[in-house]
């Protein structure tokens, strides 16, 4: 609802003068059937509601997708290690590589975290994490209850 709020409001900006009046139920019928249809069964109103279900969303939303120059992240080291078995110059960072490595593996170009008792987590970097947060909280992932006891 606060999306379409912020599109009326933009909207009446655009015109000189404008005024919201509240019609009372008893004369709208069409909102008074509507009402009931939301809070009835289908099978007990009359023929002459017709039910519309719109399949896409009545305000187009603009998505930007913004390009990032390739930088390195905490997995560019791991990357190069498994794939052409290169350390850092740092001694100290050289060892934690390769004491982390094994617990990794490269697949179709993917780095993938191993789990003893989990399944293999791929590894993302920052700006995929937080959009796949994102998606998530808007709900384009679906339900990802586990099994419970």
């Amino acid at each position: 609802m606060e999306r379409y709020v912020k599109m009326v409001q933009r909207l009446t900006k655009s015109f000189t003068e404008f005024t919201i009046k509240q019609i009372p139920r008893s004369e709208n019928k069409r909102a008074d059937t509507l009402s009931k249809l939301a809070s009835t069964c289908s099978d007990h109103l009359s023929k002459n509601v017709l039910v519309e279900v719109l399949k896409e969303r009545s305000i187009d939303e603009e998505r930007v997708n913004t390009l990032v120059a390739a930088r390195d992240t905490w997995m560019t080291p791991l990357t190069e290690y498994l794939q052409h078995s290169i350390l850092p110059d740092n001694h100290r960072e050289a060892r934690k590589i390769r004491i982390k490595a094994p617990s990794y593996a490269l697949v179709n170009g993917e780095l993938y975290r191993k789990g003893f008792t989990t399944p293999w987590l791929k590894c993302v970097d920052e700006a995929r994490g937080k959009e796949a947060l994102q998606e998530v909280y808007a709900g384009k992932t679906g339900a990802h209850e586990g099994h419970a006891p």
